[in-house]
């Protein structure tokens, strides 16, 4: 081929691959469009949380009030890493389709009127914590035995069963109060507030006193949480396969004073809150 003939050849190829790249790029509006990346995939885009004053955060802020904003399951709040915060990292439609409907002094009697809700709310999650209240009664004596525990619990899950048969829940441990009392039981400040609030009798009552009798209650109050945590599990298994327990994970939460607020020494703060989180997120989920 002539040099010259040779010459212009390569300036044809030259402009051609001009005229291809300047129209995959300039030519095609899609292509210079920002990609979103679509939420993934599984992951509920409502929620809902039942149970006490625990789960409806109170003594977590500044006040010793309910504070659903730093809660473990449904909180919004940057400072706690709550489930509902953690599901809204990978599914944007979860954002404001979150309700706590957890009640403080609530027993396992009043699960049922909050799974109503639940129903009525239409959500594709649920979160239950319950039972405390049922220990921290006035007396061992007085504690919600353990089949009416058991009974009200089925009660409340059975209205979720019913009412949002696709729904998951996730039953959570009732934390070890046992533990609490053993490391509140020597700093005065936390005895006083214990005393003033007569907070959790069954279990801190007369919390200093070393006598066998104050020993026998404790235990009792101890073994009937232990008790309670068997029919949650139970009651889970029995659901089926959208009920997941967290594996006693909250009760085997290893509750310091640094956990729970100044105000009763009782209630999880917001670092007891973010502890709560971290245990119970559901890695047992798939989504």
């Amino acid at each position: 081929m002539p040099r010259r003939w040779h010459l212009v050849v390569l300036s044809l190829l030259a402009v051609l691959a001009l005229a291809c790249e300047g129209g995959a790029g300039a030519a095609d509006p899609e292509a210079t469009k920002p990609r979103t990346r679509p939420p993934a995939q599984g992951y509920p885009s409502s929620m809902a949380a039942l149970g006490d004053s625990i789960t409806a955060g109170v003594g977590s802020c500044l006040a010793y009030l309910a504070c659903s904003r730093n809660s473990w399951s449904t909180g919004a709040d940057g400072d706690v890493e709550s489930h509902y915060r953690r599901i809204l990292a990978k599914n944007s439609k979860i954002k404001g389709n979150v309700h706590n409907f957890a009640v403080p002094g609530a027993e396992a009697d009043g699960l049922a009127a909050q799974a109503t809700r639940a129903v009525e709310a239409k959500v594709a999650y649920v979160t239950v914590l319950i039972g405390a209240n049922d220990a921290c009664a006035p007396s061992a004596g007085a504690m919600t035995s353990v089949p009416a525990f058991r009974a009200a619990v089925d009660r409340g899950l059975a209205r979720l069963r019913r009412g949002l048969p696709k729904a998951r829940v996730l039953v959570v441990s009732i934390p070890d109060l046992y533990r609490l009392w053993r490391v509140g039981r020597d700093d005065a400040e936390v005895v006083r507030a214990w005393n003033a609030g007569k907070i959790c009798q069954s279990m801190l009552a007369d919390p200093t006193s070393t006598a066998g009798a104050a020993e026998k209650r404790r235990r009792a109050v101890r073994d009937r949480i232990d008790a309670y945590d068997g029919e949650l599990r139970e009651a889970c298994e029995a659901y089926g396969s959208r009920c997941r327990w967290d594996g006693g994970r909250v009760h085997d939460v290893r509750f310091d004073l640094d956990l729970v607020n100044t105000f009763d020494f009782f209630h999880p703060n917001l670092k007891g809150q973010n502890a709560l989180a971290e245990a119970t997120y559901p890695d047992r989920f798939t989504w």
